[in-house]
């Protein structure tokens, strides 16, 4: 088949139009909304939504209301024209690339917050960070239409939140979730790898190393969550790594456990210098054993969605 060359558009209007234009032939439409610096774990994303949908697009902004007054906004990773050449080699559709003009005025009052879900791990050290994430996915979402949206599991609660959000203000789309990609050593892909010297990026490795070992733990049959905090601190500190957190919590609610079974989510998070990183794993743990697991989402069933 050939392959339709990639739209380049920078104004809400514009996305609509072709968006309808293709949904009006029949196409579904597939979106993965990103902070652009592409790396493999956004092309997964990608590459599954092309599988899954037959209209492909992609957001790049660096949204300013995610970020704290203390934090990276200024020197975020951005790469738009490497980003362009991977979407066209993977054959994307629509590449949406607005500035900050397109999406917001100063006018604007209308802010979009999930509560409960954002008050632990990294809602508890980035206030307002998730009220962001919300606001833009919320407009993106109004300005895609998209069928179905996908997140990587590595962000597994901004992932819940969308969910959470989604499904409260009755958007039709379905969020999916890609697992998420590593380097050959194990550390998480993440457009913030770029800031690492070579010796932060030697020890950063730690973060995935300590969840092993909590998995590990568990599968031994270790259930009690502090002591499995206590083996991934351990870890982190061994690398001098600057503990944000380490924590069990339901993968639903995203809330502390008493005992470690059902879903459950052990999720890490530390600074090597100025770079902060996070990571994290499902289990599955039953009195059949334990598995590793994707977050899963039950307002799926609103429209007849099945997991």
């Amino acid at each position: 088949m050939k392959r339709r060359p990639l739209a380049i558009v920078r104004d809400p209007a514009g996305v609509r139009d072709l968006v309808g234009g293709a949904r009006r032939k029949g196409r579904s439409i597939g979106f993965v909304p990103t902070m652009g610096a592409l790396h493999e774990g956004h092309m997964s994303l990608v590459r599954l939504g092309l599988e899954r949908t037959s209209y492909m697009v992609v957001s790049i902004f660096v949204n300013p209301k995610q970020f704290g007054p203390r934090e990276d906004y200024g020197r975020y990773p951005r790469d738009e024209e490497g980003d362009l050449a991977l979407l066209e080699e993977a054959g994307c559709d629509l590449l949406f690339a607005p500035s900050e003009r397109d999406l917001y005025s100063r006018d604007d009052r209308t802010r979009v917050s999930v509560g409960m879900l954002d008050e632990f791990l990294c809602g508890a050290s980035r206030p307002g960070h998730f009220d962001g994430v919300a606001l833009i996915v919320a407009k993106l979402f109004n300005i895609v239409r998209p069928d179905e949206a996908y997140f990587g599991q590595k962000d597994a609660q901004q992932a819940v939140i969308i969910q959470r959000m989604a499904a409260d203000l009755d958007f039709p789309v379905r969020i999916v979730i890609g697992p998420t990609v590593r380097e050959e050593d194990g550390l998480a892909m993440s457009s913030r790898n770029a800031y690492l010297s070579a010796g932060e990026r030697t020890r950063a490795v730690a973060l995935y190393e300590a969840l092993m070992e909590a998995e590990a733990a568990v599968r031994g049959g270790e259930m009690t969550p502090e002591a499995v905090k206590r083996i991934m601190v351990a870890r982190l500190t061994r690398s001098e790594l600057d503990i944000d957190y380490a924590e069990v919590v339901d993968a639903a609610t995203l809330r502390p456990v008493a005992a470690i079974e059902g879903l459950v989510l052990f999720a890490v998070a530390a600074r090597l210098g100025r770079t902060r990183l996070i990571d994290n794993i499902v289990l599955r743990v039953a009195p059949e054993g334990v598995e590793e697991a994707r977050l899963e989402f039950p307002e799926w069933s609103r429209y007849g969605w099945k997991a």
